[in-house]
C-alpha cells in the first residue's frame, strides 16, 4: 500500500478500528471462556458476544494489542511504515514521523509487530530442496563489558538460515538453476547438534532434500529428512550449493547495519522475523500491509 492510499483509507481512529474488526472476523474469534467460535457483533458496545455463553470479547482482547494503550491509528501507522519500506525503519525515525512523545512506547509497539511476523511465519514449514548454513551476526554487549583477548565471539550471535529453493529450467538454454522461494532464520543458543535437530523437527518436512556443509553439528540431519547432501565448505560451494542462504545472510546484515546502531542478542530474533517476513512476501506489493494486519489480528494461542 502506498502512503497516499493509506492516508485516504485510514484518515481517523474509527476507520482503523472498523478495518481491524473485519480482519479479526476473517481470522476467527474464539471465546476465552468456552472456546466457541460462533459470535455476533454488538454495535452499541463495539464488542463480540459468544453465542453459547454470552462472554464478550473486545477488539484488542486475545491479540498483541491487548493491554496496549496506543490508539489503533498509531498501530496502523506503524504497520504501514514497517511494510511500505523495503528495508525497514528505526524506532527513533518512526517516533519522529508519528510525532509521539515516548520512544519506549514506539519501540515496544514495533517489537510486538515483529513478534506477530515471526508467529505468522512459524505456521509454515519448508519442503523440497533446502539449503542450510549458519551466519554470525554482531550483537551489542553491555556497557562496561571488557572482552577478553581472543573472545571476539562474545560479540557474535549464531543464526541458522534455511532457504527453500526449486529448480528452474531455462527453455532456451536448457540450463537448470535454483530459484529461492521461502526463508527462515533462527537464533541458536549454541552450535551443538541438539539445537540443529530441534530446528529441523519444527521447521522442515521430513520428505525434504537438505544441502549443508560438512559441519559436525549436521551429522544427525539425515535422521529427520529424506536426503542430506553435505559438501566441504569452499568458495564454489558458497556460490552454488548454498547460494541463496549466503545471499540472505549478506542482505540481512546489510539491512541491520544500515538502520540500527546496536542490537541486543535478546531482540535479534525479532529483527530477523521482520526481515524474513518481508523477504518471503517480496512479490506481494500493495497486499503486504493487508497481510500484516491479518498477522496482528490473529488471536494468540
Amino acid at each position: 500500500m502506498k502512503l497516499i492510499n493509506f492516508i485516504k483509507q485510514f484518515p481517523d481512529e474509527q476507520s482503523c478500528k472498523e478495518h481491524f474488526r473485519l480482519k479479526r472476523e476473517q481470522e476467527g474469534i474464539s471465546c476465552k471462556e468456552c472456546r466457541c467460535t460462533k459470535h455476533y457483533w454488538l454495535k452499541a458496545k463495539y464488542q463480540w458476544q459468544c453465542s453459547r455463553c454470552d462472554f464478550r470479547t473486545t477488539l484488542r482482547s486475545g491479540t498483541i494489542m491487548e493491554h496496549a494503550k496506543l490508539p489503533f491509528q498509531k498501530w496502523y501507522m506503524a504497520m504501514a511504515f514497517m511494510s511500505l519500506t523495503k528495508k525497514g525503519i528505526s524506532a527513533t525515525e518512526l517516533q519522529k514521523q508519528m510525532d509521539h512523545s515516548r520512544y519506549a512506547s514506539i519501540w515496544n509497539l514495533m517489537h510486538k509487530i515483529r513478534e506477530s511476523m515471526g508467529k505468522r511465519d512459524s505456521l509454515y514449514t519448508l519442503t523440497g530442496m533446502i539449503e542450510m548454513d549458519e551466519g554470525y551476526f554482531e550483537k551489542a554487549t553491555p556497557e562496561g563489558t571488557k572482552l577478553k583477548r581472543g573472545k571476539g565471539s562474545q560479540k557474535q550471535q549464531n543464526v541458522a538460515v534455511l532457504a527453500e529453493s526449486t529448480p528452474l529450467e531455462n527453455l532456451d538454454t536448457g540450463i537448470t538453476s535454483k530459484h529461492c522461494r521461502y526463508f527462515k532464520m533462527q537464533v541458536l543458543n549454541n552450535h551443538k547438534s541438539d539445537a540443529i535437530n530441534s530446528l529441523f523437527i519444527n521447521n522442515i518436512e521430513d520428505s525434504s532434500i537438505v544441502f549443508t556443509d560438512k559441519s559436525t553439528s549436521y551429522e544427525d540431519i539425515a535422521d529427520y529428512v529424506e536426503v542430506h547432501v553435505s559438501e566441504v565448505s569452499t568458495e564454489i560451494t558458497t556460490n552454488t550449493t548454498l547460494k541463496w542462504v549466503h545471499i540472505a545472510i549478506a542482505n540481512a546484515k546489510r539491512m541491520l547495519l544500515g538502520i540500527y546502531h546496536k542490537i541486543k542478542g535478546l531482540y535479534l530474533q525479532n529483527y530477523l522475523n521482520e526481515f524474513c517476513y518481508k523477504l518471503n512476501r517480496r512479490y506481494f506489493g500493495d497486499k503486504l500491509f493487508d497481510r500484516l494486519t491479518l498477522a496482528v489480528a490473529k488471536t494468540l494461542v
